[in-house]
């Protein structure tokens, strides 16, 4: 396929905290992003109560429901799609594809057999949207013996590195992953942990909010030394990269499986999850980007005022912003890389790095569906 310089395309996610569908739309210039237009796509409470139940459920899952649930997740999808376009004033016809994440609901990228799991079905969004999709990203990188996340790397070294400077881009999504940009201009990047996943878990559960707005939850108690030391006691936290995890592996079933929880406040508790984000987040870089001047970070957690200042505390004298001082909406930063890999899948060129995933070599991401009545690339 010959790239037409003026298409634009559109990316789509729903991270692991699924608070949102987050919809970008994007132009390229010389290769170069340009977001023109976004759109934060909100679940319906009972479809995210389920979706986030399936995540950090190990029990059994009806087939039909499984399937009924990957088309629902499908049309919310699209429905996000055609309302950025709505919004924009842009017609389908100027969007040359649409990348599609989907909704993970299971990321297990060890074991004998590694696999990795989101739905949203592709057909769905291009039957209605009337667009190309290109979906199911991780897979490839995956079967080639990586981790398949994070995919984002290398959209930040285009975006955000700079010659002679080590700089880390911190996404504070449901995990919280880095990626390393060197001051040789080598790239490495993995999960850290949880972020606002846990967060916003244990303030559902004890607020019936969503989220805990500008950490105010958290502020109203002190991390407990005791339920911290046994959180970061965890084994993922001592492997070495490459490495990822998602829901499935911290979730409040996991946070329950501690006995001193009970004897907390639910505000202790909300503290000590804060600080284990930011404990394991600098421990992270410490280990592994000694050498970092700045920390760019982006994700709903920038939106976390007690988290991002904990974070600057430890993280001193590394300089902590958002990515929004850099020009970068640190909201939208994920739907655009989605934008940019669908781009890539159609122009034949690798969407992973191998430093970051650990796959054999760079892959080509993604699934081609095609729009009605088109052909696919």
């Amino acid at each position: 396929m010959a790239d037409d310089a003026s298409a634009l395309y559109i990316g789509l996610i729903s991270g692991t905290s699924a608070d949102s569908i987050d919809a970008a739309l994007v132009r390229f210039d010389q290769g170069q992003p340009q977001l023109l237009a976004s759109h934060a796509h909100p679940w319906p409470v009972e479809l995210r109560h389920r979706i986030l139940g399936l995540a950090q459920s190990e029990g059994a899952v009806d087939l039909d429901a499984f399937g009924r649930l990957d088309v629902e997740i499908g049309q919310h999808f699209a429905s996000a799609a055609l309302q950025l376009l709505e919004h924009s004033g842009m017609p389908a016809q100027s969007v040359r594809a649409i990348g599609s994440h989907g909704q993970t609901l299971r990321h297990r990228p060890t074991g004998t057999l590694p696999f990795t799991l989101q739905l949203g079905d592709p057909s769905v969004i291009a039957e209605r949207c009337g667009i190309e999709v290109v979906a199911d990203f991780r897979r490839a990188d995956i079967a080639a013996g990586g981790q398949g996340a994070p995919l984002l790397p290398a959209l930040h070294a285009m975006l955000l590195a700079r010659p002679g400077r080590t700089r880390v881009v911190l996404n504070l999504g449901g995990i919280a992953n880095i990626t390393v940009l060197a001051a040789d201009g080598s790239v490495r990047g993995f999960d850290t942990g949880p972020a606002n996943g846990l967060l916003d878990a244990w303030c559902l559960r004890h607020r019936g909010e969503p989220f805990d707005r500008d950490g105010s939850f958290a502020a109203a108690g002190h991390a407990d030394p005791e339920l911290l030391d046994a959180l970061l006691a965890d084994p993922y936290f001592s492997l070495a990269p490459p490495k990822s995890t998602g829901r499935e592996h911290f979730h409040l079933d996991w946070l329950a499986l501690h006995p001193r929880l009970a004897a907390l406040h639910p505000a202790e508790v909300q503290a000590t999850l804060l600080e284990l984000t930011a404990r394991s987040v600098a421990a992270a870089i410490e280990q592994f980007a000694p050498s970092t001047q700045d920390v760019l970070a982006c994700g709903g957690g920038v939106h976390n005022g007690a988290l991002m200042r904990r974070l600057a505390e430890l993280l001193s004298p590394c300089l902590l912003c958002s990515t929004a001082d850099h020009g970068i909406d640190p909201d939208f930063l994920e739907a655009t890389a989605f934008a940019w890999l669908a781009r890539q899948r159609l122009l034949q060129l690798p969407g992973n790095l191998p430093a970051v995933t650990g796959a054999r070599g760079p892959r080509v991401l993604g699934a081609i569906y095609s729009a009605p009545g088109g052909d696919s690339a």
